[in-house]
């Protein structure tokens, strides 16, 4: 503890005539003569204080009352969502001061989306953040761009590890081999936020019972434009694209919207820690293509293969939805998806158009079922 937090506690209990927090209660006796200051925390009760006895207890006390100046005077208590965060990184909740203090001297590490966040503490109490790539997490510092703004974030993240540009802020494809070491807490939060923007104000509004979900049908309805035909997907559909979009391989976040507050959807809508209100500007731009093919009339349609051939198309298109196609081999003739293996089925299948030589079986139902 040092003479400002000190002096900082004497003013707190002097303007309020008391200050408690996180097991730390200190202030004025009122009904004493003179000014009798008394403290207390989970391992000791003194009263009957001056102020220089105030100082020695509140000494003795140190971590309690380091822990209440970084919370109460550090970190603006006016922003709920950063707090709470702030709290869950450390886990706060989970451990009395002494035992956090002792954690944080080692550093405490939590996970959120594919951040690594590492929280340690000073002689005075005051945490500093260190943040990298999960997969980073224990890597030789010296090997990892260091970067010092928050704002860094936002650019260094519009693309993953290949160069590619990354549509959906939360999907699980973060460039590795950087830190931003020795954040405050407000910069921290900063950074999380210019990663993965909105997700501790979302995630924050869960776990009091505030999150206002906007589910499938109602995000539908309100489309304009030439995104009006939305509302034609039936919950089948919206099912099949939540199971496509919104699996943890694909997005971080926890989906809690539905098809509507009725029907829930039958796809899993993921473990991550922080939810998903409503369907995000890719799927509804996804949508509504699918919209469009949903809209085609079912045919059946006769083509050649043996069973090894429909079995590869089965692979085929198993390692396309699963973005595997990369780790694919070119010896890999094994694989149906083998890029070899896919030229000779095309070789052999496809005609002049490059298409599959299928024939239409006619339907018999009874009208004229062609395309237009």
């Amino acid at each position: 503890m040092n003479a400002t937090q000190f002096d900082a506690l004497l003013s707190a209990i002097e303007s309020d005539g008391e200050v408690a927090h996180d097991g730390l209660r200190a202030g004025i006796d009122n009904d004493a003569d003179g000014s009798d200051y008394y403290i207390e925390t989970p391992d000791e009760h003194r009263e009957g204080l001056s102020e220089s006895e105030l100082r020695d207890a509140a000494a003795s006390a140190s971590a309690h009352v380091t822990n209440w100046y970084y919370w109460e005077r550090v970190i603006d208590a006016g922003d709920e969502a950063r707090e709470e965060f702030l709290h869950w990184v450390e886990r706060a909740d989970e451990h009395p001061v002494a035992e956090r203090y002792d954690a944080l001297d080692d550093g405490v590490e939590r996970t959120w989306g594919e951040l690594s966040i590492r929280t340690t503490i000073d002689e005075d109490g005051l945490r500093r953040y260190t943040v990298t790539h999960v997969d980073d997490a224990h890597a030789d510092p010296s090997t990892l761009d260091v970067h010092r703004d928050p704002l860094d974030a936002r650019e260094l993240f519009k693309t993953d590890d290949d160069g590619r540009y990354r549509p959906l802020r939360t999907a699980p494809t973060l460039p590795t081999g950087w830190a931003f070491p020795d954040l405050d807490g407000h910069d921290l939060v900063r950074m999380v936020d210019f990663t993965y923007p909105a997700t501790v104000q979302n995630w924050q509004r869960e776990r009091e019972g505030r999150l206002d979900v906007t589910h499938w049908r109602e995000t539908a309805e309100r489309q304009t434009g030439i995104y009006d035909v939305l509302d034609e997907l039936d919950a089948d559909a919206v099912d099949w694209i939540a199971e496509a979009c919104c699996d943890d391989s694909q997005c971080l976040r926890r989906r809690e919207w539905e098809f509507d507050e009725d029907h829930e959807l039958a796809a899993d809508g993921g473990t991550g820690t922080f939810p998903c209100r409503e369907p995000c500007s890719l799927v509804v731009a996804a949508a509504r293509k699918w919209t469009t093919l949903e809209d085609e009339t079912e045919r059946t349609y006769q083509l050649d293969l043996t069973l090894s051939e429909l079995r590869q198309i089965e692979e085929i298109i198993d390692a396309v939805a699963e973005g595997r196609t990369d780790e694919i081999r070119e010896a890999d003739v094994y694989d149906g998806a083998n890029r070899y293996r896919a030229r000779y089925l095309r070789a052999k299948r496809f005609d002049e158009e490059g298409q599959f030589d299928v024939t239409e079986v006619d339907h018999h139902d009874g009208h004229d079922d062609h395309e237009d």
